[in-house]
């Protein structure tokens, strides 16, 4: 009985240095413009567990700090398409994106064009 509670207190340690409360990552999210950054990091941000984000124009990185208790790159990519914004994760969905500001458009080239 004492090795069986000495296995499980090893495993439940394990597990709980696995998961980092202050995880850092950087995601790629397609947008132009400070309204799309504005948009994306807010999206983001009220993600549960999610600490710090800050999205870049010129990179299209995301750079964010979160809890891996409580979130996953995947969850946070797929707020991001819930408010049209695409990620290598999820794609958003023609509704999500056509609800973006025209000048956010970031799969119409000559939006894009239009930033440069």
């Amino acid at each position: 009985m004492k090795q069986l509670l000495t296995i499980l207190a090893v495993l439940v340690t394990s597990v709980s240095i696995a998961q980092n409360k202050n995880a850092k990552a950087t995601m790629e999210v397609d947008g132009v413009c400070g309204m799309c950054k504005a948009r994306i990091e807010k999206a983001a941000i009220r993600t549960k567990g999610v600490k710090s984000a800050v999205w870049s124009i010129e990179t299209h990185e995301l750079k964010l700090i979160y809890d891996e208790r409580k979130t996953d790159l995947k969850t946070i990519a797929k707020k991001l398409a819930e408010v049209g914004h695409d990620t290598k994760y999820v794609k958003a969905s023609d509704e999500a994106y056509g609800k973006i500001d025209a000048c956010c458009k970031y799969r119409d080239e000559e939006v894009v064009k239009a930033h440069h």
